[in-house]
């Protein structure tokens, strides 16, 4: 088992989670539904992300929803949702939601932007409401970081948006790593084509993408009237608004709203191998690519995560690639050259996936192979799954405390050894880069007056 500071990162929030709610003063978390009784949601953000959950939520499904609450900076967003459930309490700032009386509040749906996960997400925890937020959880490690330890305190179901953990491609991948297909893994490699980031005009053109090459704007815009701009902005520092920044996904690639690919993708991608590697958090994490903008995220970087010894599983790389960053099996040719892959490096083969897909490597060894019978339960669907979990106590694929949580923070990680220039040298309990002090201000940010996270 890894261990660093003599304990590994999900046995600290395991052993946090023992601590009882009542010592925090957190209020009696509410009783599981009877079968039959639906659950009644409050939806912060609906539009873009959040119209689409929505939608899916409160449609024909295993668990019956009553939406009492709606939120949308966006004015627009928050009028077409109010018009399809026109039952439900409107808000334009989630602070007055909570504010408001929130009994009857089962579960709260977080899909604002990244930059203000951890401040829709944390009053809904210690409100003893279950949660669901969209990927990445937060927008830095330790907003992550407060985020699985609150609810590790409590008995409430948590998932983060990531769809295609519940799907069955990423079961059956995980079912061979874990019946010793490939043999022991002690290499993973990641990588996506998208290049959300700084980049030259040539590379914008190429990736079909919006060029960056610049700091702010030295003027700002009038902001759209359906948008309350200070309100979008949430507890980011205050910058006037300009079309650069509205509407998404332009913001992913500022540091301020978002962290580019990697924490855009990284959900998505690096779920894979900590889910099928049994992974906790990194020892060591080092990044290359052009020199850190102050501003924007880059457009191609690579990251280089080492993980000790889990449970029956060896030290292991995990290496990811975007942008134009890709791994050399990959330029070689030895692997199919997929836009986007995972591809485990195992002592007796390789196995590459993607979303819907995978393969045993090379394809010739392993034609007479037999796959063990599926042992990984099939998800309802991530939504679904969430629901049910709401209403009889359920586990979900992707709890923040043990989960989600530890898998957002290493994401952030790959970008804080990118704007650190250095390999840093991780210290999971601590939170901190031992030997990298410098790196401290990039993995939090004092949030702006008005805003809190306490």
């Amino acid at each position: 088992m890894l261990r660093r500071s003599g304990i590994s990162r999900r046995r600290f929030l395991s052993k946090s989670a023992a601590v009882g709610t009542a010592a925090l003063g957190f209020p009696a978390i509410l009783s599981a539904r009877a079968v039959n009784e639906k659950l009644n949601l409050a939806f912060i953000g609906v539009g873009g992300r959040g119209g689409a959950n929505l939608r899916t939520m409160t449609s024909q499904g295993l668990v019956g929803v009553n939406v009492v609450a709606l939120c949308d900076v966006n004015q627009q967003n928050l009028e077409h949702a109010a018009g399809l459930h026109p039952q439900a309490r409107k808000y334009t700032d989630f602070r007055a939601l909570y504010d408001d009386d929130t009994k009857d509040i089962d579960a709260v749906v977080v899909s604002t932007t990244e930059h203000t996960h951890a401040y829709a997400t944390l009053p809904a925890l210690k409100a003893g409401k279950h949660v669901y937020c969209e990927k990445p959880l937060t927008r830095d490690v330790q907003e992550a970081r407060i985020v699985a330890e609150t609810a590790a305190e409590l008995d409430v179901a948590t998932q983060m948006g990531t769809q295609i953990h519940g799907m069955p491609n990423y079961r059956r991948v995980v079912e061979l790593i874990h019946s010793g297909a490939i043999g022991p893994v002690t290499e993973c490699h990641v990588w996506v084509s998208r290049a959300w980031g700084l980049q030259s005009e040539a590379e914008a053109k190429a990736n079909n993408d919006i060029v960056f090459v610049s700091d702010r704007p030295a003027e700002g815009m009038t902001p759209p009237d359906f948008l309350d701009w200070d309100l979008w902005l949430g507890p980011a520092p205050y910058r006037p608004y300009h079309d650069v920044y509205f509407p998404g996904p332009k913001w992913y690639r500022w540091w301020d709203f978002g962290n580019g690919t990697m924490s855009d993708l990284g959900s998505h991608w690096n779920d894979l191998p900590w889910w099928a590697l049994k992974l906790d958090a990194p020892l060591t994490i080092e990044a290359i690519g052009d020199e850190p903008h102050p501003e924007i995220a880059p457009a191609s970087m690579t990251a280089i995560y080492e993980y000790g010894p889990r449970e029956d599983m060896p030290a292991c790389t995990v290496t990811w690639h975007q942008g134009t960053h890709k791994p050399q099996l990959w330029k070689d040719g030895v692997i199919p050259q997929w836009g986007n892959g995972v591809l485990f490096v195992g002592e007796k083969g390789m196995l590459l996936s993607d979303y819907g897909n995978h393969v045993l490597l090379p394809e010739a060894e392993f034609a007479d192979f037999e796959r063990p019978e599926p042992f990984i339960e099939d998800s309802p669907g991530q939504h679904q799954e969430w629901l049910i979990a709401c209403r009889d106590g359920t586990p979900t694929g992707s709890p923040f405390a043990t989960y989600s949580g530890p898998l957002t923070e290493a994401n952030h990680l790959g970008n804080v050894a990118f704007r650190a220039g250095k390999k840093l040298e991780w210290d999971a309990v601590k939170m901190r880069a031992t030997n990298c002090p410098e790196a401290d201000r990039f993995l939090s940010r004092e949030p702006r007056e008005g805003w809190s996270l306490g």
